[in-house]
């Protein structure tokens, strides 16, 4: 939180921040003149905390303050419930201090007395939020001083009553803070949003924000180096700058593990480092030197200078590795994006003293910057049905919703972008995962059509459909949608990952055994055994390969504990066999031709056995190659030469990529770029799911070269899945 819920500011601490912005004597009387009056009226009357509540009204003055408001915004935040809790009228503030003041108190008393004249609590909610948004939505100022006004509220949550607590946290969830947001106010938005949570889900607050302490202390040495490489080649280039680091938001953090369903270990913009400086060319002219400095991953590049958000945040965003394979986003601004990104609107127009301020001129250029706000007045200003209203406000400026229909007539609500995917999903898990096809107004089309109101649509199903892929993904709009499909994609995954990883963790044990001497049948033997187990903490021995896989433990690190020493000596008979020529060496055999199975084509790396083929000698393949024989007794053992010059070796892949422009373009970008030669390319389009696959052939010179172009491939937009292709 930015501010302690335990800190009482005074009005002298407001003061010292008003002083330092507005000089003229009778804006500064009227601001005290509002506080004495507020502390008059008020005297008396106490919050559930026990405490007066002018300290309420002087903590919301403060944070206005802190903004940088005009005389009569901080005026109307010492007053804002005067008329709602005392015995003073409106026209009473008209005449004791001005029109304006009077009128922004008015619109602040008319949303809070709503909630007095209701019946039913469906109808209070509605009502409720479209009168916030009207009374908003006619003046800024009253926006940012009921923001203010909650966020203290917000702060001071824990004197209430559980079920208070829960409805106030929900509302502040669900209308306060996408306000904040859409106004770009991400202080007073993420603050919202973390003191919401912590109410609405407590335990998983507490698990967030345990694990958010740990990552980043864990991090601090790393952002530290960071930060000062960064820090010293500007200073090497005379470059004006001030460097920061935030901690992403406890919200932003759970809507990406609970809602979204990532783990913790993939959210990589934890920590962000922040670059302020003087000019806009400075900012490019910062980028292109940690691009220099450090590996950027390219999918994470966002040019928010040249195209701001809708909300007129600007930026540069780009996402590092640090030497210690940490990842980073860096955010590189000036120092006016800065106070906008901060305070957002209330930054853009803040009080600025001797340049004839204008309330109503103010309001006029908001609603050309700002162009959903004009909407938003629209919206909430349009007479008729408290639930009627709201559904448009939330359709068409916070979520937008169309209106389908099942075959049977039955209404279906879905977010405006929705496909008939998130139809299926809507209707029933099931529908969705065995969904082939839709029939929308009686015609067949693809399932990422987008959906408009009135539409009747028909799922097609079947009970031989593979169900969701990664393709799904993309054409599903719908969170809820989107969880399903993960959850099938990682059910999946974990059974296929698995069986993947067990192969690789061998692979990788047994290059480390054979540099001992040791074949196959004697390494499992001894990581079979119970003291093994035991000692690494795995219940058998394929959770072992699987840690093994994701190098903890390290193969070194069996070997040492085992004590095995190098022993291994190549002899035929009693000589020893001369360095071969060819890179595979088999143990067993004297001069024999040696062939690469054209069917897997196995690399230096991989993990390889020998099948002797009659009249034709071996043929290598990888362990696993479904084309290898069924006679155990043509198998032979073969490993790589180490010391024969690595050589390029074809190797055929599958990409499976999300359908987009450019797609190809990019792909044959990252080949270039890493100089990997293609002697074949191949693009198959599957309308149907708007995917792509794929299917090319590329020399590298082993499977750590290999294992290289296939990362760097995954970060390419739209790119979700590779395989080694075996015919």
């Amino acid at each position: 939180m930015s501010e302690s819920n335990k800190v009482f500011h005074t009005f002298q601490d407001i003061q010292e921040i008003y002083f330092a912005y507005i000089s003229n004597p009778n804006d500064r009387a009227i601001i005290e003149k509002a506080y004495r009056f507020a502390e008059e009226k008020h005297a008396g009357i106490f919050r559930k905390s026990g405490e007066p509540y002018i300290h309420h009204l002087i903590e919301v003055a403060y944070i206005l303050a802190k903004l940088q408001g005009g005389p009569s915004t901080i005026a109307a935040g010492f007053l804002h419930d005067v008329v709602e809790d005392t015995d003073v009228t409106v026209e009473q503030l008209e005449t004791i201090f001005n029109p304006d003041i009077a009128s922004l108190v008015e619109s602040l008393t008319n949303i809070q007395r709503l909630k007095l004249s209701h019946r039913k609590p469906e109808d209070f909610a509605a009502e409720d939020h479209r009168k916030i948004f009207l009374g908003m939505a006619r003046d800024i100022r009253v926006i940012i001083i009921k923001l203010a006004d909650r966020l203290h509220n917000m702060r001071t949550l824990d004197s209430l009553s559980p079920v208070r607590q829960k409805v106030l946290s929900k509302e502040s969830l669900e209308v306060f803070a996408p306000i904040a947001h859409r106004l770009g106010m991400f202080e007073i938005k993420t603050e919202l949003e973390d003191l919401s949570i912590r109410h609405l889900e407590p335990e998983k607050y507490q698990r967030v924000l345990e694990e958010l302490n740990k990552r980043t202390k864990n991090r601090e040495k790393s952002l530290s180096d960071v930060k000062k490489k960064i820090a010293d080649m500007l200073l090497q280039y005379s470059i004006q700058f001030s460097i920061e680091s935030r901690v992403k938001g406890i919200y932003s953090i759970f809507r990406k593990v609970f809602l979204q369903e990532h783990n913790f270990d993939e959210v990589y913009d934890i920590l962000a480092i922040r670059v302020i400086t003087d000019t806009v060319a400075h900012c490019y002219e910062i980028l292109g030197y940690v691009h220099a400095m450090f590996t950027p991953i390219s999918n994470r590049f966002k040019d928010y200078i040249a195209a701001p958000k809708p909300n007129l945040y600007q930026s540069l965003h780009t996402t590092i590795i640090a030497k210690d394979g940490q990842v980073y986003e860096v955010q590189i601004r000036t120092k006016d994006m800065n106070e906008l990104a901060e305070t957002g609107v209330a930054a853009h127009w803040r009080y600025k003293e001797g340049t004839n301020y204008s309330p109503q001129k103010e309001q006029k250029e908001i609603e050309e910057k700002l162009y959903w706000f004009r909407d938003l007045i629209t919206l909430a200003d349009k007479e008729g049905d408290a639930k009627e209203v709201m559904e448009n406000l939330q359709k068409d400026i916070f979520e937008a919703q169309v209106y389908v229909f099942t075959p049977k007539g039955k209404l279906v609500e879905l977010p405006n972008g929705s496909t008939p995917l998130d139809f299926a999903y809507r209707v029933h898990t099931g529908v969705g995962h065995s969904a082939v096809g839709a029939i929308v107004n009686g015609s067949l089309v693809p399932l990422h059509t987008i959906l408009k109101t009135g539409d009747v649509i028909e799922i097609r199903t079947s009970n031989t459909s593979p169900g969701p892929n990664e393709g799904w993904l993309k054409i599903a709009h719908t969170a809820t949608a989107k969880n399903h499909i993960r959850k099938f994609l990682l059910k999946k995954n974990n059974e296929m990952m698995r069986d993947d990883k067990i192969l690789q963790g061998k692979a990788n044990l047994l290059d480390a055994f054979r540099e001992h001497g040791m074949n196959e049948k004697e390494m499992m033997e001894l990581v079979s055994q119970d003291k093994v187990l035991k000692h690494f903490e795995m219940a058998n021995v394929e959770d072992l390969l699987v840690a093994i896989n994701n190098r903890n433990p390290a193969p070194a690190a069996i070997i040492d504990f085992l004590n095995i020493k190098k022993k291994f000596v190549l002899t035929l008979g009693k000589k020893d066999i001369k360095p071969s020529k060819s890179s595979i060496i088999v143990p067993s055999a004297g001069k024999v031709a040696v062939t690469l199975g054209s069917c897997c084509t196995p690399i230096p790396g991989d993990n390889v056995i020998g099948y002797i083929t009659k009249g034709r000698g071996i043929t290598v393949h990888r362990l696993g190659c479904p084309n290898l024989g069924s006679e155990e007794a043509r198998l032979t053992d073969v490993f790589w030469n180490e010391q024969f010059e690595n050589t390029p070796h074809p190797v055929d892949i599958r990409i499976e990529c999300s359908d987009r422009n450019n797609l190809i373009i990019d792909v044959m970008g990252v080949f270039s770029q890493m100089k990997i030669t293609v002697s074949s390319l191949n693009a198959v389009l599957h309308p149907q799911t708007q995917t792509t696959t794929i299917k090319a052939t590329i020399s590298v010179s082993d499977s750590k070269r290999l294992s290289d172009v296939f990362n760097v491939l995954l970060n390419v937009a739209g790119v979700y899945e590779i395989h080694r292709v075996i015919h």
